[in-house]
């Protein structure tokens, strides 16, 4: 493998950082190496220096994507931490809304915004909410949107959805596509895709009723991560449901917030005097 020096780690950092909020500590060194090493024998580069001046471009640049990817790729499938699932439908239960605005801001290839568009389908056929129910997926990849779109999956991504589920919502693939599945048209209608940079000003999508920002956190300093939980909770109804990663602890910011489990969170009224 070759050799990742100091300095030109630093601008890939840096670079990583003043664009996407990305934040890579000295001690991700070896790990930024080892994910775009690969990368740069396929594209026949001899060194990290000629790789960042591929990128410099930014993320308008396809390199600098495919760049992002290789460095946030993490385990996604369907159901992933599904007490939060859990929770969501109990408290859907209780309130029976007529309509749902959904928003899952880091939607990676849409395991999760296809997971919740499952259980809202189940809901809505058991008269627990109304017809009128939505799911936007954002990510700041658009390969990862353009997976999201085409909506196949390896049989293994969907190792927690049940047999019912299967049945009823995919497609399973024959021949040359054994192994694969297919989500369905009547869960694809409900949800829609977009490019998000999460560290730049929203424009105003919601209000949602419910937000996931699971599992991403994870690559922000903490000033960048206070700086996007309160942008995305901008877009949050007041007592709407908030979800990140259940490992990822406790939320720093300025929306005053409810914690009600691990990763799971209620917005509450602003205080009087409050902005």
């Amino acid at each position: 493998m070759k050799t990742l020096g100091d300095p030109t780690y630093k601008s890939i950092a840096n670079l990583m950082h003043a664009t996407i909020g990305l934040s890579f500590t000295d001690s991700k060194k070896a790990l930024v190496a080892s994910r775009l090493s690969t990368r740069m024998q396929q594209l026949g580069l001899k060194s990290f220096d000629d790789y960042y001046a591929l990128i410099y471009g930014g993320p308008d640049d396809e390199e600098f994507q495919v760049a992002v990817d290789l460095l946030t790729t993490n385990e996604t499938y369907f159901f992933r931490e599904r007490r939060h699932f859990n929770l969501l439908e109990e408290e859907l239960r209780h309130s029976r809304p007529q309509r749902l605005k959904v928003w899952s801001a880091a939607s990676s290839y849409g395991d999760e915004a296809y997971s919740t568009a499952m259980l809202l389908s189940d809901l809505q056929r058991q008269g627990c909410i109304g017809q009128d129910w939505s799911i936007l997926g954002t990510d700041i990849s658009d390969r990862v949107l353009q997976g999201a779109v085409e909506a196949i999956y390896p049989e293994t991504r969907l190792r927690e959805v049940s047999d019912e589920h299967l049945k009823r919502y995919c497609l399973r693939g024959e021949g040359e596509a054994q192994g694969l599945v297919q989500i369905n048209d009547s869960i694809k209608s409900h949800v829609r895709f977009g490019q998000l940079n999460l560290c730049q000003d929203i424009e105003p999508l919601g209000p949602f009723d419910v937000i996931f920002l699971r599992n991403v956190l994870i690559y922000f300093d903490n000033q960048t991560k206070r700086q996007v939980i309160d942008r995305v909770l901008s877009q949050l109804r007041v007592g709407g449901l908030f979800f990140i990663g259940m490992a990822e602890g406790r939320i720093q910011c300025d929306t005053p917030m409810q914690s009600l489990e691990p990763g799971a969170f209620r917005k509450l009224a602003a205080k009087s005097g409050q902005a």
